[in-house]
């Protein structure tokens, strides 16, 4: 197979990129060439009309590579990395039993390691752009904006602004506090200033008002949890008489500037609401399968022309993967009760996982497209493999047999960031040996409460049931099902 040479992808100054193919709006493109300087492309058309106009530049070769935009993921939580396994077979809303402990456990070397370590997953997966929700860790959020800009990753940096009396994560002084972090990044060209509610009810409804007024003034947007899951619908029900996104509109918090996480429980006045006021969706399916009540109607919102992106919520990071997800969930979710066997067809998830997805992160008119003037993260991937070698529709072929192995560059603001799955200008090994140990400590002194076992654990309570197999499962005191004796390695730290 032909390979990139590595030393002329990383030299500095402009560079001159033919590939097999280019993706753009309007499908892959063959014949195609770009030219990336100062950080963004420069030039984007025809090779051989590029070759005339740039004859200063050596021309870089590169068969048998698409070169397509980065992913956006348009929801994350990045100091969460070290408790992404603990959410596996709990149900569902786990922020109190775990996010909160687990953020609230994190120092400062701790909180840098675990944002930095998420960031690392995200760049290996093809993801150029992160929007991190907030943090609830007790350190400066400058701490998560310095270790996305060492690892190279852009990223939409949420700033934490609740205020409702018992919020976890409330504090005072939050619309001063939100004023100064729009103003602080405001010309970082890595890291881009949002604001951030976990739920809208840990918020004041002037502080919702005022935080959505402070960032369309801005150009930024606020990121909340939204009708995400039962009790959460049912709670605010009872508070407000409306649902979640019902209240939202109530105040006037819903618009442009407003990135609904989840959005997975929507009537179709709600859709009519999200449609209509022009305010963003960041669609998690994954999160609605690890953890959820309900799958985003994505497919919907696409036909009545919602915004919406692709976010992970933290569970996995590999942009290719989590395309395959958001088809997949609609597939089951709506298709196959409706006889839709296409669901959107794959063009249109690589559309909401990049474009889509920085229209609705905030950042449409600087990333997300393989376009004139817009920022250079974009992504190299070897067509030649045997999943996509043998091409009839390739849009598909990403979305269905795409993975992040198939990766060969990732490059953020024209620069080269990810060569073959490992970081271009720091030690990505050392820094997960580094997260593991600091992980190990963190989550043994969190007072996170899990309610499934281990699998090992949870295989030995199955096995104990079966017929001939003595004694039964041992019972908590609230009644659920515990493992009895484990080992030490079968043990872990969050039980």
């Amino acid at each position: 197979m032909n390979q990139p040479d590595h030393d002329l992808l990383a030299a500095p100054g402009p560079l001159f990129l033919i590939p097999h193919a280019v993706l753009l709006p309007e499908g892959p493109a063959e014949g195609c060439a770009v030219v990336v300087d100062d950080g963004r492309f420069e030039a984007v058309g025809p090779a051989d009309e590029l070759e005339c106009r740039y004859p200063q530049l050596r021309a870089v070769r590169m068969p048998g590579r698409l070169l397509m935009p980065g992913f956006v993921d348009a929801h994350h939580h990045l100091t969460q990395s070290f408790g992404s396994a603990l959410a596996f077979g709990e149900p569902s809303e786990i922020f109190r039993r775990v996010w909160v402990p687990l953020e609230g456990a994190l120092d400062e070397e701790s909180a840098y390691t675990a944002a930095k370590l998420a960031a690392l997953e995200a760049l290996r997966g093809g993801f150029t752009t992160v929007a991190d929700a907030g943090t609830r860790a007790g350190v400066d959020v400058d701490v998560v904006a310095s270790a996305a800009r060492d690892a190279g990753i852009r990223c939409v940096l949420g700033l934490v602004c609740s205020d409702a009396e018992g919020a976890e994560d409330a504090g005072p002084g939050v619309l001063e506090r939100a004023e100064k972090h729009l103003v602080r990044y405001a010309g970082d060209p890595l890291v881009h200033p949002s604001l951030a509610v976990s739920v809208p009810e840990a918020a004041t409804d002037r502080t919702l008002h005022v935080t959505a007024r402070l960032a369309a003034e801005a150009g930024a947007v606020v990121q909340i949890h939204v009708n995400e899951h039962l009790a959460g619908v049912e709670r605010s029900l009872v508070r407000n008489g409306l649902r979640p996104l019902e209240h939202l509109h109530r105040i006037g918090a819903l618009g442009p500037q407003l990135l609904a996480a989840h959005a997975t429980l929507l009537t179709p006045r709600e859709l009519t609401l999200l449609a209509d006021t022009g305010t963003a969706v960041s669609y998690n399916p994954v999160a609605s399968a690890w953890k959820g009540n309900a799958v985003a109607p994505a497919t919907a919102m696409a036909e009545r022309g919602i915004r919406f992106g692709l976010g992970t919520d933290g569970t996995r990071g590999d942009g290719f993967r989590l395309a395959e997800a958001a088809e997949f969930a609609q597939r089951l979710a709506y298709g196959l009760v409706t006889g839709d066997s296409s669901c959107g067809a794959g063009w249109t998830w690589l559309e909401h996982a990049t474009r889509g997805g920085a229209d609705a992160v905030g950042l449409g008119a600087r990333t997300g497209t393989v376009a004139e003037g817009l920022a250079a993260d974009f992504l190299l991937v070897d067509v030649e493999t045997p999943e996509l070698a043998l091409s009839w529709d390739l849009p598909w072929e990403l979305v269905r047999r795409g993975n992040r192995d198939q990766i060969t560059a990732v490059f953020v603001a024209g620069r080269l960031r990810m060569w073959r799955g490992l970081p271009a200008d720091w030690d990505g090994p050392a820094l997960v040996r580094r997260a593991a140990e600091l992980a190990r400590a963190t989550v043994a002194k969190a007072p996170i409460t899990r309610v499934h076992p281990t699998s090992t654990a949870a295989r030995g309570l199955s096995r104990s049931r079966e017929p001939g197999r003595p004694g039964v499962p041992n019972r908590s005191p609230d009644g659920s099902t515990v493992a009895r004796e484990s080992s030490a390695q079968d043990r872990s730290p969050a039980q």
